[in-house]
């Protein structure tokens, strides 16, 4: 019994361990944090799905950041008004209704306090008793006087007495608190309706940014048009790279933003925009995208961001569009197609052709590697010109003693000439 005891013991952790083997093993992985996902080794990286690019700025020119835990609150309501256009339609509409209906219902309420309080309701149709306000008989007439007292409409039925000082008083504040009302309510609809954000709905960018070869410098581009008459005055660019860096002490900066140079220093960052315009960012080495090469462009993790600013030709008001370029929307080796073409008397842009672009030849290396290049291919040139100038240098000293040997002989020869007459 303990021999067979044994054996069936032996079978059972064979089995087992057959069935250990066998079995797929799944190991779960421990959930990381974002900053040590982003640290782990290359070959279990390749593993994990690629990571989307996140936009600081969408295409739209709309900011992709939302503020979270905001306790200092009353900094809004210290700025109602601004808070107010801010806000959405929706909510605006509904706050303009309810500040009307609420002030209305309020003073309403007071109005018949004072005649309930006076005893104008036990006198209703008694012509011996002056009430405070006449034919008012019940809160919903009192809820229209007070329309009518802060409209300012006075139809007449219902009007205030001499006889009633208080309600003389409370006529004189409702007055006063009904045009604050309305030039508060209605300067912030206008001021909501005159935003000119719907006015930079028709300030366009291209779709895809470009690098090329221009002028025999290598460029970022990326075109800018307009699509009304009305122009956009005073109109300027600029561009900022966003890219998180660390610092040499180890500092991690997040979305760090980078100037882009389109021409500040020459001017050409302010624009005169009747038609569509390429704004162009020449790489050198001030720019941050000197040592970035066509293969190392989509390894980046950037985004550029452009930003239009003007003003309105009707209004006067400032306008800004933005828009942003990551990576993807980069094309290495591109130019823009031209829009522009002159017919019979004017200049006509096609639109259709706004965000198309051709290849062109350009170098795939960066802009570093470029003058690198130019610098080496000069070298020869400047030692071949050195060693020439040497050589001219040489041959001259070396006829110089050649003249100076041979005019020593022939003085030699003379000499012994002379001495030979002589004896």
């Amino acid at each position: 019994q303990a021999y067979l005891f044994l054996h069936l013991s032996n079978v059972l952790e064979e089995d087992s361990m057959e069935q250990d083997v066998e079995s797929p093993i799944t190991i779960q992985q421990p959930k990381l944090p974002k900053q040590a996902r982003e640290d782990l080794p290359k070959h279990i990286s390749k593993v994990c799905t690629k990571r989307k690019i996140q936009r600081y700025v969408r295409k739209d020119g709309k900011c992709n950041v939302h503020h979270g835990n905001v306790r200092e609150t009353y900094r809004y309501l210290s700025d109602i008004f601004t808070t107010l256009v801010d806000l959405k339609w929706r909510f605006n509409l509904l706050i303009f209704v309810m500040v009307y209906t609420v002030t209305w219902l309020f003073f309403g309420m007071i109005w018949w306090l004072i005649a309930y309080i006076r005893g104008d309701m036990e006198h209703i149709g008694d012509n011996t008793w002056t009430p405070c306000v006449s034919n008012l008989n019940g809160f919903v007439s009192a809820f229209l006087f007070s329309i009518e007292t802060e409209t300012t409409i006075g139809y007449g039925y219902r009007v205030i007495t001499d006889k009633c000082p208080e309600g003389i008083i409370l006529l004189l504040v409702q007055s006063v608190l009904g045009s604050i009302v309305n030039a508060f309510m209605v300067g912030c609809m206008f001021v909501k309706i005159s935003q000119p954000k719907k006015r930079a709905e028709t300030l366009v960018f291209s779709t895809n940014a470009v690098i090329s070869m221009r002028d025999g410098k290598l460029c970022l581009m990326f075109r800018v048009g307009d699509l009304r008459n009305s122009h956009i005055v005073e109109a300027s660019i600029r561009a900022k790279l966003i890219k998180s860096k660390q610092t040499k002490e180890g500092e991690f900066i997040p979305l760090n933003q980078t100037d882009i140079n389109v021409g500040y220093y020459t001017g050409d960052d302010r624009l005169f925009l009747v038609s569509p315009l390429i704004i162009s960012h020449e790489i050198n080495q001030q720019s941050p995208f000197w040592e970035i090469s066509k293969d190392q462009l989509p390894k980046e993790e950037l985004e550029i961001v452009v930003i239009l600013e003007g003003m309105v030709e009707a209004t006067g008001m400032t306008c800004q569009a933005r828009s942003s370029y990551v990576t993807s929307e980069i094309l290495w080796g591109h130019r823009f197609t031209p829009v522009l073409t002159l017919e019979d008397g004017f200049y006509e842009v096609d639109y259709n052709s706004f965000h198309e672009t051709y290849e062109t030849n350009t170098p795939s290396y960066s802009a570093k590697e470029l003058a690198e290049m130019a610098s080496q291919a000069e070298l020869p040139l400047t030692w071949s010109v050195s060693s020439k100038l040497n050589q001219h240098a040489d041959l001259e000293t070396e006829e110089r003693e050649k003249n100076h040997e041979d005019q020593t002989e022939r003085n030699g020869d003379v000499a012994n000439l002379e001495n030979e007459s002589k004896v």
